[in-house]
């Protein structure tokens, strides 16, 4: 018995060896052009108190902004039921493509910024079965209304992340989705994870191209204090090129950080608490990290906070953001 054990322990140290030798050892090659884009919510710009018009046109005329990420909340697209209100959402893609930015779209009932899943009142005690049902009809009037105007679609928010406020999660319904979008166009679904702790193959599954996140610095709620990520910017690539291989799929980083994550919502945190995870250092230090992991596309998560910098006397994150987009 001691024998098996031993031989057991063993194996498993050698696979726990190739494991750290593979993901945590050596370099990613520089991706020749990188590909820089933002992410935007209306919703997380009035939660900031900004004017949502003025901060979405200055990422486009001021920073000059070429590729933006756009969340849609069902509860303000459907705040009555079967009542569709496209107005705010036709007119940021009339902005962009004014200016000829390439657009992301995300959509379905778990979308950018808390509480995660933007329900409408008068469909939170409809039941699961009921709340589909009305997703479906949202997915298909969005598709419809925007079909040739976005380069792709992203359906949902980190579907397999329990994060948020959500009354469930069903991957079976996921690829209803899925399957929707694409019955009405051609473009491609990106499904998105957390960049750090999957191996990203469900999502791989899932959707024709992989959007990870990428944070650096956060609060630990279960820990109660703030931790440093261990992971070095070669573990992006090699899962990236596993998903390559495995899938033949791309893996673009839809979520880089680059504003606070504290113990508290940024619009409820003093500067001084959201500079412990974003300054400007910071800032340079996870464009630079991301830089090294191979990737060539990424969406900055936090312009609208830059722009309430800017507001605050301090714009000098906005300013070295304008480099990236020059």
């Amino acid at each position: 018995m001691r024998k098996y054990l031993k031989i057991f322990l063993l194996v498993l140290l050698a696979v726990f060896l190739v494991f750290i030798c593979y993901f945590f050892i050596g370099r990613a090659p520089e991706s020749k052009e990188i590909k820089w884009g933002v992410s935007f919510s209306k919703k997380h710009a009035q939660s900031l108190g900004l004017d949502w018009k003025e901060t979405y046109s200055a990422l486009l005329n001021d920073l000059k902004v070429k590729r933006i990420k756009i969340g849609t909340h069902w509860d303000f697209i459907e705040p009555q039921k079967g009542e569709y209100d496209f107005n705010d959402l036709d007119w940021q893609i009339e902005q962009a493509e004014k200016q000829e930015a390439e657009i992301l779209l995300v959509i379905g009932m778990k979308t950018p910024r808390w509480p995660e899943c933007h329900i409408p009142e008068w469909a939170v005690n409809i039941g699961q079965e009921e709340q589909q049902k009305s997703i479906l009809n949202l997915l298909k009037e969005i598709v419809l209304r925007y079909k040739g105007r976005v380069w792709a679609w992203q359906v949902e928010n980190e579907p397999f992340f329990t994060f948020g406020e959500c009354p469930w999660e069903d991957d079976e319904f996921l690829k209803r989705e899925i399957d929707l979008v694409k019955s009405l166009d051609n473009k491609p679904v990106i499904i998105s994870e957390s960049g750090e702790f999957p191996l990203w193959i469900k999502a791989a599954r899932y959707g024709d191209i992989v959007g990870v996140t990428m944070y650096r610095r956060v609060w630990s709620k279960e820990m109660g204090f703030y931790i440093n990520m261990p992971f070095p910017s070669v573990f992006y690539w090699r899962k990236a090129q596993l998903i390559k291989n495995i899938f033949n799929k791309k893996v673009i980083c839809v979520e880089l950080q680059a504003e606070p994550w504290g113990p508290t919502l940024l619009y409820d945190s003093p500067l001084d608490e959201q500079e412990k995870t974003m300054d400007l250092e910071k800032f340079k230090g996870n464009i630079e990290f991301a830089r090294k992991t191979g990737l060539d596309e990424f969406y900055l998560w936090g312009a609208e906070w830059w722009f309430w910098m800017k507001k605050q006397d301090k714009p000098e994150i906005w300013q070295e953001a304008k480099k990236l987009f020059e």
